[in-house]
C-alpha cells in the first residue's frame, strides 16, 4: 500500500529498460521522466537534473552520489564495481530534501505535494549541524557555485576534494590557486581512464598543469570509477550529494548537497577519504608533463567544451 513516486531525467533515462518501467507502473508506480524533449522547451534542453534523492514517508532521506543501477550493486572490487558514497539523513533537514524532490515533481507533473502526510512532525535526531544547498536551471540560482566558492575561500589548513568530475572554472581555479597561496593543503580524488566519462576526463587533465604548480595534489583512484562528490574544508565542515565541482553542476543541472558542520563526522569522512588516497596513484607535475603530444592536443580539445562538461 505504499505509495511511490519516481522521476528520473529524461536525458539520463533514455537508455532505460521499457519492461521495468511498465512492470513499476502496472504495480502502481507513479514514473515521470523530467522535462522531457518538447518543441516549447528547447530552450532548456540542456538544463538537466542531477539530483539523487530518496525520501521516506517524509522522515528518512538519501543522498549522495549513488544511482539505482548495476553499477552500484558492489563497493569497488573491481572495475565493475563503481566506488561511491551515499549518506542516510534523519532529522530536522529531511524536509528540506522532501521539499526539493517536490519542486522537480511538481514541474514534472503539475502536482503539489504538501501537508502533513509528505512533511510530517521531524524530531531531532543527532548534534549535527546541516544545511540543504539546492541549484535549480534555468532559474539563475547560482546557490551551489556560491557555496562552493565561498567553502574554498573558507579553508584555513586543508581543503580534500573527491570529484568524479572536476572541471572547475576560471574562478573555482583561482579559488583553489589562492588557498595553496594561504598554505593550504589540497588533495583531490578524481578517477582514473575507467571513467565512464573520458572527455570530462580529459577536459579536466588540461587543466592540471597549475594546480600542480602550485602544489595541489591530485590522486586518480585505480580499482573503478570513482564517482563520489565531497568536499571537505579544515577537518570540520563536509558537504556531499550530486554537485561536482564543475561548470553543469553549477550552472547547468539542478542539484543538492548537503553541508554538515561537526569535527566528530568530518573526521570519519576524512578516514574515508584516505582509505581512497590508499587505492589512488598520484599524478606528478613531470608526469603531466610528459603526456604524448596526442594526448595534450586531445586534452586540449575536451577542455574548450568545459562549459558543457
Amino acid at each position: 500500500g505504499v505509495e511511490v513516486r519516481v522521476n528520473v531525467d529524461w536525458v539520463g533515462s533514455l537508455p532505460f529498460d521499457e519492461d521495468l518501467i511498465r512492470i513499476m507502473t502496472t504495480a502502481g508506480v507513479r514514473f515521470e521522466r523530467y522535462r522531457p524533449l518538447r518543441w516549447y522547451t528547447l530552450d532548456r534542453v540542456n538544463n538537466r537534473t542531477h539530483r539523487k534523492l530518496l525520501i521516506v514517508d517524509g522522515r528518512i532521506a538519501f543522498t549522495g552520489g549513488v544511482g539505482i543501477a548495476d553499477d552500484w550493486r558492489g563497493n569497488a572490487r573491481n572495475s565493475n564495481e563503481w566506488r561511491d558514497t551515499h549518506y542516510r539523513i534523519e532529522g530536522p533537514a529531511v524536509p528540506a530534501f522532501q521539499a526539493a524532490f517536490a519542486e522537480n515533481w511538481l514541474e514534472t507533473t503539475g502536482e503539489t505535494l504538501q501537508g502533513g502526510k509528505f512533511y510530517p512532525a521531524v524530531a531531532a535526531a543527532g548534534g549535527l549541524d546541516a544545511q540543504l544547498i539546492l541549484s535549480s536551471q534555468p532559474n539563475g540560482s547560482e546557490n551551489m557555485e556560491l557555496m562552493m566558492l565561498a567553502a574554498i575561500a573558507a579553508a584555513k589548513d586543508h581543503l580534500r576534494i573527491g570529484m568524479a568530475y572536476f572541471v572547475p572554472d576560471d574562478i573555482a581555479l583561482q579559488q583553489i590557486l589562492d588557498a595553496r597561496k594561504r598554505g593550504v593543503s589540497v588533495d583531490v580524488i578524481v578517477p582514473n581512464w575507467l571513467t565512464d566519462v573520458p572527455v570530462v576526463r580529459k577536459g579536466s587533465r588540461f587543466f592540471w598543469g597549475e594546480l600542480l604548480k602550485a602544489g595541489v595534489r591530485i590522486f586518480e583512484f585505480q580499482p573503478t570509477m570513482y564517482h563520489p562528490k565531497l568536499l571537505i574544508v579544515d577537518d570540520a565542515w563536509v558537504s556531499f550529494g550530486s554537485a561536482n565541482l564543475d561548470e553543469r553542476s553549477l550552472r547547468l543541472n539542478d542539484e543538492a548537497s548537503l553541508n554538515v558542520y561537526g569535527l566528530e563526522f568530518a573526521r570519519t569522512q576524512i578516514d574515508v577519504f584516505n582509505e581512497d588516497l590508499k587505492r589512488s596513484r598520484q599524478v606528478s607535475l613531470e608526469e603531466w608533463q610528459a603526456r604524448p603530444l596526442s594526448e595534450k592536443v586531445t586534452d586540449y580539445f575536451a577542455s574548450r567544451f568545459r562549459s558543457q562538461l
